[in-house]
């Protein structure tokens, strides 16, 4: 089938499923993957989302580099040269738009969060996927290795790859893996940071749907405002960043009904029921007289210095 999608509760799981072929990424595969994420993103009952591949082997191998039947190999270099000076319309940069436009199609940032469930080798395409589109990371220990693959075929990559390992892990860690092209284990993944947690095999999938239970249980709205914080804002200065999260702030305070139903919990100590539910637009506050104001101003000098 290529892809297995499926939702339970408010968890949807990803699988690649094409493990006959390493679950690489075919052309069948990597339209499948991408309608997933659309799929996960346009639901709004989907609050978290688990991507793994089927079997213990292979996360994901890479890309089926071969030609499409019909097309020479001599023809697909061809229009792949002329691409570079006119890529195509709906792509960036030749890759296919997706759930996010600033990404290719099967390998997109969606602003909800991602768990890898990292089952074997992910090299090539499958190591872009698990940068690119996963937020937490969990390793097999017995079977999870890691591999850029690409230098060693005499090129850098076609997708973001390279970029993104720079800004996940340490300098020297990413230069090791991108100059020498050597595969490396989970353990060594876990060092440098790239992953957050080795699980046995048998454990994998328990230790993903215990991490995607509990974001599950938090304010839907507030969790993909948060990531997409800190995708947006990570690399301006810190006082614009934080001017976009007092801004996102006040959206969800005023506009979400979590906003309140937090507070409220909190107060009555009792578990909060979050149900990212967005409220109408309301009258404005009333106009008030100069001795209003100067009461309102004394009231804000209070709250806020």
């Amino acid at each position: 089938m290529g892809v297995l999608y499926e939702k339970r509760g408010h968890v949807a799981y990803i699988t690649i499923d094409n493990a006959a072929k390493a679950n690489i990424l075919d052309r069948a595969t990597s339209d499948a993957i991408a309608e997933a994420w659309k799929n996960v993103w346009d639901d709004y009952d989907v609050r978290v989302a688990i991507l793994t591949g089927t079997g213990d082997r292979h996360f994901c191998a890479g890309h089926n580099l071969e030609p499409p039947p019909g097309i020479s190999a001599e023809d697909r270099e061809r229009v792949r040269s002329e691409s570079v000076f006119w890529p195509p319309s709906g792509t960036v940069n030749g890759s296919k738009f997706g759930a996010d436009g600033s990404l290719g199609d099967h390998y997109p940032q969606i602003w909800k969060p991602v768990i890898g469930a990292i089952n074997g080798w992910a090299a090539g395409a499958g190591f872009y996927l698990m940068l690119t589109s996963t937020d937490i990371r969990i390793a097999c220990e017995e079977h999870a290795k890691f591999k850029f693959a690409l230098l060693s075929q005499g090129w850098v990559g076609h997708g973001p790859g390279a970029t993104y390992l720079t800004r996940q892990v340490a300098y020297a860690d990413a230069m090791k893996i991108l100059l020498t092209d050597e595969p490396f284990d989970a353990k060594e993944a876990l060092r440098m940071n790239l992953i957050n947690e080795v699980v046995a095999h048998g454990n994998l999938m328990e230790r993903a749907e215990e991490l995607a239970a509990q974001i599950a249980a938090m304010p839907p709205v507030a969790v993909r405002m948060m990531k997409e914080f800190i995708i947006r804002f990570r690399d301006v200065p810190v006082a614009e960043a934080w001017r976009g999260q007092t801004l996102m702030n006040s959206l969800l305070t005023q506009i979400t009904t979590d906003g309140d139903e937090g507070r409220i919990a909190f107060n009555e100590k009792r578990s909060p029921n979050f149900t990212g539910g967005i409220r109408e637009k309301g009258e404005a506050f009333p106009e008030v007289d100069a001795a209003e104001r100067d009461r309102l101003m004394g009231i804000r000098k209070a709250l806020l210095g």
